[in-house]
């Protein structure tokens, strides 16, 4: 189990507990223990999810024999995102871990199927942003957790399968950034190699949506609240033995061979 547990509620928009494995070589020109801002562009993708916070969202729980990796000597990296509001503060946030103590036959990987490249026009009620991503492969599907920010409306985030059949996992039709849930699948799902995630966000950008900070403005994507984002985050348990890299990097294709090969 894990979870993330902010000191000032107040100010602190989310945090992010990423697992630098010993070698990594992420964020290294940075010192241990004290808060940096990373360069302009700075890759937030080599660390991997251990878990977060956002309002509403619980602590993670897998069932028994799962769990997510933290070797020995590895460390945690916060990604701390404060929204001020006016009032000087300290935080000391914090995450508490409860280690597995049984043998683990799965690993728990949290991943995404996201887009950072849109434009939600000026009033637009119900703009749509996609985000996918394959997997190469088999896993077993655990939970799901949608992610935007004031001008998030919906979300659904669906499987298409190797043999093109699509199958909606989640839909959620009013989605609330003060709740920002984990939906959980009690005996998970078999997501055979190949196995497509879609993710479609839909946003309310127009002057009906009474938390919208801006209706007369483009928006992007953004750390910041008034800003979005589209994220349909969600966790796969993979065998114990298998390389994650495996799982995200398609398979290289034999070349063509034999005497019809060109």
């Amino acid at each position: 189990m894990a979870e993330a547990r902010p000191d000032q509620r107040a100010q602190v928009h989310h945090i992010i507990a990423f697992v630098r494995q010993p070698g990594n070589k992420w964020f290294r020109e940075y010192p241990v223990g004290k808060p940096f801002i990373p360069k302009k562009g700075g890759d937030m993708g080599m660390g991997e999810f251990l878990t977060g916070y956002a309002p509403g969202s619980p602590p993670e729980v897998l069932r028994p024999g799962q769990a997510k990796l933290i070797k020995a000597g590895a460390e945690l990296v916060f990604q701390m995102h404060f929204t001020a509001n006016g009032t000087a503060t300290a935080d000391r946030s914090r995450v508490g871990l409860v280690f597995s103590t049984e043998p683990v036959k799965q690993r728990v990987l949290t991943l995404t199927a996201s887009d950072n490249k849109f434009v939600i026009p000026p009033g637009a009620p119900n703009h749509r942003v996609d985000g996918a991503i394959t997997l190469h492969k088999p896993s077993e599907l655990i939970s799901l957790l949608p992610h935007m920010h004031l001008r998030g409306k919906a979300m659904e985030i669906s499987a298409v399968y190797p043999t093109g059949e699509r199958e909606k996992l989640l839909w959620v039709p009013s989605y609330d950034f003060n709740w920002q849930l984990w939906y959980q699948l009690p005996q998970g799902k078999i997501l055979p190699a190949g196995t497509r995630i879609e993710a479609t966000g839909y946003f309310d950008n127009s002057p009906n949506n009474k938390a919208n900070p801006d209706p007369t403005q483009a928006v992007r994507y953004g750390d910041q609240s008034w800003e979005e984002m589209m994220f349909g985050f969600f966790d796969v348990a993979i065998d114990v033995n298998m390389n994650p890299i495996d799982l995200l990097r398609a398979p290289k294709k034999s070349p063509a061979t034999g005497a019809g090969a060109e």
